[in-house]
Parts: C-alpha cells; sequence; structure tokens
C-alpha cells in the first residue's frame, strides 16, 4: 500500500518540525549565545587555559579508550562469532550492561573498587592515583563505550560467514594471516563504525566521568566537565556555552565521518 502525496507531504513536515524543535532550536540557540558577544570574546573563552587543558584532556582519553575498545571489542567479537566457548548469553548480556546501567553508577563502583578504602584502594600507596585521575576518567569511558565496536562487528561476522576464512586455512594460512587479509578487511565498515561511535560517546560523555574527574583545571576536566563547571560553577553562562559550542564541532566533524563511512558500508554491501 503506498502514500498518497498529501500523505507523505504531511509526513514529512511533521519529521522536520520534529526534528527541528529537538536538535535546530537547541543547537541554533547555543550558537546565537555562544557567538552573540562577538567574535573575539568567542574566542577568548574557547582558548582559555581551562578550555585548552580540557579539550586536551578529552582528546588523550579518546586516543586510549578507541585502541583499548578496538582490540577487545574484535576480540569479544570473534570470540562470540567464531568460537564454541560456554557462557555466550553471559557474555552477551555484560556487553550490553552499559546500555541499562546509568553512568552514575559506573562512577560509583569504580569509586568503590579503585577509591581510597576500596578493594584495590592500595596502589594509591605506590603514587599512582587512579580515582580522581586521568587513569578513573579512561576507565569510565572504556566502561559506557564498551558496546559500540562488539554490536557494529558481530553482525558483520556473522554476514560474512566463514567460508573464505576457511579456504584461506585450507590454502596454508595461518590464523594471523587469515586474520589480516580475509576478516579485518571484510569488518572494516563496521569497525570503522563502531570507532566513530566510541569517538562520540568518548567526548560525551558526563555522569560517569564526573564522578571519578577531579574536576579541577590542568587535566581533571574535560569538555562536557568544563561547560558544567562554567555554568554551575561559575555562572558563566557564555563561556558555558562557547565551550558546549566547541565541543558540538568536534561531534559534529565525528557525525559526518560517521555518516561518510555508512554510505561507503551501502555502497560496498
Amino acid at each position: 500500500m503506498t502514500l498518497s502525496r498529501r500523505t507523505t507531504l504531511i509526513l514529512r513536515i511533521l519529521a522536520l518540525t520534529w526534528i527541528t524543535v529537538l536538535v535546530v532550536l537547541p543547537v541554533g540557540t547555543i550558537l546565537w549565545r555562544a557567538l552573540s558577544p562577538g567574535l573575539p570574546q568567542f574566542w577568548d573563552w574557547i582558548t582559555t587555559p581551562a578550555a585548552i587543558s580540557a579539550l586536551q584532556t578529552s582528546l588523550i582519553i579518546v586516543l586510549i579508550v578507541v585502541p583499548l575498545n578496538v582490540l577487545f571489542g574484535v576480540i569479544v567479537s570473534l570470540g562470540l562469532v567464531r568460537g564454541r566457548m560456554p557462557g555466550k548469553n553471559i557474555i552477551q548480556a555484560i556487553v550490553d550492561l552499559p546500555f541499562s546501567v546509568s553512568p552514575v553508577i559506573v562512577g560509583v563502583s569504580l569509586i568503590l573498587l579503585w577509591g581510597h578504602g576500596g578493594w584495590f584502594g592500595g596502589i594509591e600507596s605506590t603514587g599512582f592515583r587512579i580515582i580522581f585521575g586521568l587513569p578513573g576518567m579512561v576507565l569510565a569511558t572504556v566502561f559506557v563505550t564498551l558496546p559500540f565496536i562488539v554490536r557494529e562487528v558481530e553482525p558483520v561476522l556473522h554476514e560474512i560467514g566463514t567460508d573464505q576464512e576457511q579456504a584461506a586455512a585450507t590454502l596454508g594460512a595461518n590464523r594471523w594471516q587469515t586474520f589480516r587479509r580475509i576478516t579485518l578487511p571484510s569488518i572494516r565498515w563496521g569497525l570503522s563504525y563502531g570507532i566513530a561511535l566510541t569517538v562520540a560517546r568518548s567526548l560525551g560523555e558526563f555522569g560517569a566521568v564526573i564522578m571519578v574527574a577531579s574536576g579541577f583545571a590542568g587535566g581533571g576536566q574535560t569538555l562536557t566537565l568544563l561547560v558544567h563547571s562554567r555554568y554551575i560553577d561559575d555562572h558563566n553562562v557564555y563561556g558555558a556555552y562557547a565551550a558546549a559550542t566547541l565541543l558540538m564541532v568536534v561531534a559534529v566533524i565525528v557525525l559526518v565521518i560517521m555518516t561518510t563511512l555508512q554510505k561507503k558500508h551501502e555502497v560496498t554491501r
């Protein structure tokens, strides 16, 4: 059953209205408020030492989290699809756990484990601080971004099957050669899209990170925490909007990359 032109037009108008209310208006408001004092003032707010440090911290977290999630995400995906290990349903539930657990709970759990007086809190006596330091922020971000690589790679592995891998093994290729020349090229688009999602979530994570971060400038803040600090603590509304705009620009760049990768993946399928 096909829809009439009038019905299609109405649906498009409703969809555009919904997107405008939820996305365009909030984003436009942030841009307007951030730029209303003028470009020089906006530039000053996003180039303060605190803003530069927050951007650097956010990027450092991304640079650590993404390789870790790629490594373990691909291993878990291969184990779930190709392996015959028991307890796959339990592993699937663990992978999906970050989707159902509040990020704040994740932060509290990390404090109970690694904080002062926690199960592994004694490690601080060696001078290596996890909670209220960069390692804690990395751990929190790794947990909340855990599912993205697995959930993008696993369906691709199911789709490509094992025929080519078995053929390569028959021709004498070892496991590493088979993975590098057969499996990895086959999952590259799913892996790339999972990486893009991981980057986007890492940049925007707030609930888990705020629980384990010191909140101080100079390495204890990410961009999301800087926005919160300027708006709530410093009452610097325009400065918070400027930091939010900077974060939004980075997110838009990631979104463009995600869209491009998705289109290429659809073309090559």
